[in-house]
């Protein structure tokens, strides 16, 4: 068994979609990408009336995420795709931060053992190193402005599955750092929710934090976090609300772990586990790209005369 993800947005911003909830008429699913890879953790940002999605592309071939890029025009067609960023290690998670007139992006990359943001360069597809910004290897770091000072929510790796089980946090007076943790780490502990599962928003006078429910399965839905206090030495909050994948895709009922937005915009993904008869042919399709080198990130990128976005990438080559 393997988890499969399916990502989409809906034309709604997160402030109305909470208060309002989701019908699956809504959703706008990106491309299916078959039996063996998947999008998942959907982060968007509109530019010049197109509208940008950047998701984890993940192959069971290759075992290593990176992160591409799907444009779509005001009548949700697909207009353009391509890779965007891809490392020698597993990236995931591209949350977006505006700030200072650039826009950045800070995908997971815990196998790195740091977290770094990176700075666009040429937007969609050229983004560079702008700085570690923590030398520990934070997971699905989510980054926000409030009350004067950046916070980050985010898990850590170790034993007994502690990256679905506690949840930290840090602060900092510029989004480059430094970075101070919390005293109150982990200022949440429980599978049900302490994974950080999308965008950081701010509805009804209160900070809002959607948090993944790993109890029974990974990703299994979005408990949505209302922060009653948030100061360098104290932390409150509570559950108010949940979001399950439900009939939003046939066939995808089993998770539902991102829930992010941007201004009229709001992007989920939702999970089937799936199983094949084929997955031991996937395990040694794998360990042969292995042996061979055949897994590194630059294994599947094409030049740029064989880009695969269907017509050239929308904005691409206009500065930030």
């Amino acid at each position: 068994m393997y988890d499969l993800w399916r990502s989409g947005f809906v034309r709604r911003s997160l402030t109305s979609l909470v208060a309002g909830g989701l019908d699956a008429r809504e959703v706008t699913w990106l491309p299916d990408q078959g039996l063996f890879a998947y999008l998942a953790d959907p982060f968007g940002i509109d530019r010049g009336g197109v509208l940008t999605v950047f998701a984890e592309h993940f192959d069971y071939r290759s075992r290593r995420g990176e992160i591409r890029y799907f444009q779509y025009d005001a009548t949700n067609a697909l207009v353009g795709e391509g890779i965007a960023l891809a490392e020698p290690h597993h990236l995931s998670y591209p949350s977006l931060i505006e700030d200072g007139g650039e826009l950045y992006m800070l995908p997971e990359a815990y196998k790195s053992g740091g977290l770094t943001l990176y700075r666009c360069v040429r937007f969609p597809d050229q983004w560079e190193p702008a700085k570690r910004i923590l030398d520990v290897p934070a997971i699905d770091a989510t980054v926000v402005r409030h009350d004067g000072k950046w916070w980050m929510f985010h898990a850590l790796p170790g034993p007994a599955d502690r990256a679905m089980r506690e949840l930290h946090v840090a602060f900092s007076d510029a989004l480059n750092g430094p970075w101070t943790q919390h005293p109150a780490n982990p200022v949440r502990s429980g599978f049900p929710a302490s994974r950080p599962g999308g965008t950081a928003f701010e509805a009804n006078g209160a900070l809002h934090l959607p948090l993944q429910d790993c109890a029974g399965t990974y990703g299994a839905a979005i408990n949505l976090l209302r922060i009653d206090t948030l100061t360098t030495d104290a932390f409150e909050a509570s559950v108010v609300r949940r979001f399950e994948a439900g009939e939003l895709l046939t066939g995808y009922a089993d998770g539902f772990h991102t829930l992010s937005g941007c201004c009229d915009t709001t992007f989920i993904d939702v999970k089937r586990i799936q199983r094949s008869a084929a997955e031991g042919w996937v395990r040694t399709q794998y360990k042969v790209r292995r042996l061979l080198g055949l897994n590194g990130p630059h294994a599947r990128r094409r030049p740029p005369s064989e880009t695969t976005s269907k017509t050239p990438p929308v904005l691409a080559g206009q500065g930030i």
